[in-house]
């Protein structure tokens, strides 16, 4: 090629402001241009411009079609209404506990209908309750979003250093006794922002410090059929408009009864089990009757798990190489189950016995930790309260600590309570209803491929069912807030600032 048709080509692509400079060739860049090419800078921008336009077209087609700008459930809060096609609703939330159910006591397939809702909405892997995983605590911190060491309820039971009063789980004069609940439940919350609650049984007060109830509220009571619970719930939400509830929580015991007393992989738990599943069967399809599926979220939780406690092995913490008989004497209130925390008569024997037990020869040491406030694991979030005792023994899975006089004697053959972190002590999360419809759609919609938490935390069972990671109980009232609109009344908690805002 000459060097002036070389030069004819590049003056032919740039046009006269951005002219090629080559340092090589000074005498070529000072050339007249040809006015008739078309300068390359001109073409380059054109087609960088096509490019570009082709590209915001197929992203702004996906952004069309994403729930995130057109899906209706995304502003159905607050004081928007919706109809079922006969009766004005607003935003309606439905949180139903069942006491005891394990994780993974979903994949024993005794529980086909919860196994549905879960493909129709969403499911955890599991939920993870806070230490100590028992049924006082974990009720409270689903209500509030706080740990224990920030809701004060440490255990079933327990000794108030402060008041010098003692908690007891199943009496009222103590259980309802509203100084022994710190922090705000989720009903408090609602209260708030004028929305309508109704409680049936769940574990907690009828009334907290503030002096705020639930608009109904029905105390526990035993051996209340679930078909009359179904029949108080629907008859909530049967209500004229202007005395519905909004929330609704509810509580039922059975399959932790039926753990305790058979042992998690008893015919009874399964018995009562497939149970259950009825209950949230019957439950859902009276919502679907009702036409209520894109009104009402239900949110199946659990506060713990189960486990085998049929054939323990017993540590004594009367013998010699434990306590001794005068070290538990010296013993004045021992607080939680199968954790034992310890106060002690005086600060001289509290650390005598702390370093006996911490250098124990005990011939099943493995089987249980020693923890004061200062090295109880942070993960527990267990050791910023006046009530939490300043010595605990803990025990791990398949070990019971008791007394030479007490022996195996009234051990129940299933328990929790231990470490959060066996998976054995996970709850349960399923929830049905416009938020999991948001989440399925965003889920699996094309704008869902650009967005950085794509298969982060999801694991597809199959076509149609999607299942999220374990996460901590602390997180739901922070998305029962989100669904009714109320974040702007929620409390402080513990929960994670914008933990659910991938979901919607």
């Amino acid at each position: 090629m000459s060097s002036r048709s070389s030069y004819e080509e590049r003056e032919g692509l740039l046009a006269e402001n951005d002219r090629f400079d080559d340092p090589f060739d000074k005498e070529l860049t000072t050339q007249p241009s040809d006015e008739d090419g078309w300068p390359r800078s001109k073409m380059v921008k054109t087609a960088s411009g096509f490019i570009l336009l082709l590209i915001l077209g197929v992203f702004a087609r996906a952004l069309l079609r994403s729930p995130l700008h057109v899906h209706p459930d995304l502003s159905f809060s607050g004081d928007y209404i919706r109809s079922n096609g006969t009766h004005d609703f607003r935003r309606t939330v439905l949180i139903v506990s069942i006491d005891g159910l394990r994780a993974d006591y979903l994949d024993r397939g005794l529980t086909p209908h919860l196994l549905e809702i879960s493909k129709r909405g969403l499911r955890a892997k599991s939920m993870v309750p806070i230490f100590p995983t028992l049924t006082f605590p974990n009720h409270w911190a689903l209500m509030t979003g706080l740990y224990a060491e920030s809701h004060g309820i440490i255990a079933n039971n327990f000794w108030d250093p402060q008041t010098e009063l003692e908690f007891h789980y199943n009496k009222i004069s103590s259980a309802w006794n509203p100084e022994f609940w710190l922090g705000e439940p989720m009903w408090e919350t609602a209260n708030k922002a004028g929305i309508i609650t109704a409680n049936l049984m769940w574990p907690g007060p009828p009334k907290t410090k503030s002096g705020s109830s639930p608009t109904y509220f029905v105390p526990w009571k035993d051996k209340v059929p679930l078909s009359a619970k179904l029949d108080q719930i629907l008859a909530w939400i049967d209500l004229p408009f202007d005395e519905r509830p909004q929330l609704l929580m509810a509580y039922e015991p059975s399959l932790d009864q039926a753990g305790h007393l058979t042992g998690p992989m008893s015919t009874l738990v399964n018995r009562t089990l497939a149970q259950v599943d009825l209950f949230a069967a019957a439950l859902h399809d009276s919502l679907v009757d009702r036409n209520l599926t894109d009104i009402v979220d239900i949110v199946f939780v659990s506060d713990h798990g189960m486990t085998d406690t049929s054939h323990p092995t017993l540590i004594y913490v009367d013998d010699d190489d434990m306590l001794g008989e005068q070290g538990l004497s010296a013993v004045v209130h021992e607080d939680g189950w199968p954790a034992m925390g310890l106060r002690f008569n005086s600060k001289k024997n509290e650390s005598y016995y702390l370093e006996k037990l911490l250098t124990s020869q005990h011939p099943h040491a493995e089987g249980f930790d020693v923890y004061t406030k200062h090295t109880m694991p942070s993960r527990w979030h267990f050791a910023h309260h006046d009530r939490i005792a300043p010595v605990w023994i803990v025990p791990k899975i398949d070990y019971a600590l008791t007394t030479r006089k007490e022996g195996d004697v009234g051990m129940s053959k299933g328990n929790h309570g231990y470490d959060n972190n066996e998976h054995s002590m996970h709850a349960m999360f399923v929830a049905h209803g416009p938020f999991s419809a948001v989440v399925k759609d965003l889920h699996r919609s094309s704008f869902g491929a650009w967005l950085p938490w794509k298969n982060k935390g999801w694991h597809s069972t199959s076509d149609d069912t999607y299942v999220m990671d374990s996460f901590p109980n602390v997180e739901v009232y922070g998305l029962v807030a989100r669904l009714l609109g109320t974040e702007n009344y929620a409390s402080h908690n513990n929960g994670t600032k914008g933990f659910w805002d991938k979901y919607f």
